[in-house]
């Protein structure tokens, strides 16, 4: 090894070993003058250190004769040179540094170590606890399996006991019922018997009542019909007659499809217009579905052959059902085409008019009801039409 000098390591232990052992080896004092002579002539090269320190030992070996005159030389030249060597290289300072850093070193590396074991075996004693924790909790769950296959054995055991004496109890009961049943079955085909009777007897007073009631309600629905037309006529005569004395509209120039009028500016009336167009659409939708729905009814009566009239038993309620739906959807279908003539009047200008007075409606009227055509008194105090 070499300090930062470029002096060989070597030739320095050699000096120490020849301080301590001055007064008693003489092989030691031999060597010391090779020491001495490697740092005095060595400023940087090894080479030249290991040539000249080789011959000055093998003449030590030979002149055994002349010890003491060498020894001397040696001891007058030994303090000079301990301070060359101690001024301009100094390599016991910087030998005890090294050795301390490498102690220092050796110790860290001692305290990693150590501090590593230590972790090392909490985490062991940690996985062992873990381990320990989960093996309990395998043996608890282990255990607790054991005691419910336990106990489902012993409930499969009185479940399959119970079930036997059920067997029993059922095997006997079925015996009593078919006993009763052969009673009942001959007390049935006699009352049956009777009951034919007494159907075939209904059956004809059923008819009877069914034609009388058709022709009650065709005389009803002819009646009503004819009064209806008599009304329509009267409606039509009295229209006529107020047409006459209706105020003039005042009407604007055409914009989008739509004529405005004095009294109703083209704003509200495009408002009306995608009121009235949204509601037709909505109501179309309702009665397709109230027809369909009828259609339906009578597909399942045809299928099950429910009787359709007054006396029809279970198909009463099938009978009303049908008919609201029809009502109903002929209802919306009627003021689609109130919408309709709403829509057209709106287009020739003569949309939010009284078809009676000819006054103009209030707004607040034709947005609850945009397809009138008619005052509010109009409608409670005479015509009683919307």
């Amino acid at each position: 090894m070499e300090n930062g000098n470029g002096v060989s390591m070597v030739a320095k232990k050699p000096a120490k070993k020849s301080v301590a052992k001055k007064p008693v080896a003489k092989k030691s004092t031999a060597k010391k003058p090779a020491a001495k002579k490697s740092v005095a002539k060595k400023p940087a090269a090894k080479k030249p250190v290991a040539k000249k320190s080789a011959p000055a030992k093998k003449v030590t070996a030979k002149k055994a004769p002349a010890k003491k005159v060498v020894s001397k030389k040696f001891v007058a030249k030994k303090a000079p040179a301990k301070k060359v060597v101690a001024k301009k290289i100094g390599p016991k300072v910087n030998l005890k540094k090294v050795v301390a850093t490498k102690k220092a070193v050796e110790l860290a590396k001692k305290i990693a170590a150590e501090k590593k074991a230590k972790e090392i075996a909490i985490q062991r004693e940690k996985a062992a606890k873990t381990k320990a924790a989960a093996d309990a909790v395998r043996a608890k769950a282990k255990a607790a399996a054991e005691l419910a296959r336990v106990k489902a054995k012993a409930a499969a055991e009185e479940k399959k006991a119970r079930e036997k004496i059920l067997a029993q109890q059922k095997k006997e009961q079925e015996q009593a019922k078919k006993k009763a049943d052969a009673e009942k079955a001959v007390i049935a085909k006699r009352k049956a018997a009777e009951k034919e009777v007494e159907r075939l007897a209904k059956e004809a007073e059923k008819q009877a009542e069914a034609d009388r009631k058709a022709a009650e309600k065709e005389s009803a629905r002819l009646a009503k019909e004819a009064e209806r037309l008599a009304e329509a006529a009267r409606k039509v005569a009295e229209k006529k007659a107020k047409a006459l004395e209706k105020p003039v509209i005042v009407k604007l120039p055409v914009q989008d499809g739509i004529t405005p009028t004095k009294d109703f500016d083209l704003k509200f009336l495009q408002a009306q217009r995608e009121m009235l167009q949204s509601e037709r659409v909505s109501l179309v939708g309702q009665a397709t579905r109230l027809e369909d729905e009828a259609n339906a009814l009578i597909a399942d009566a045809e299928m099950g052959d429910v009787q359709f009239d007054d006396e029809g038993g279970e198909g009463d309620t099938m009978v009303v059902e049908r008919e609201r739906d029809l009502t109903l959807s002929a209802s919306a279908r009627h003021i689609v085409e109130q919408i309709n003539l709403s829509l057209e009047s709106i287009k020739v200008g003569e949309y939010g008019y009284s078809e009676h007075s000819g006054k103009p409606i209030p707004r607040e009227r034709l947005r609850a009801i945009p397809w009138t055509t008619e005052l509010v008194e109009e409608r409670v105090g005479t015509f009683g039409r919307r």
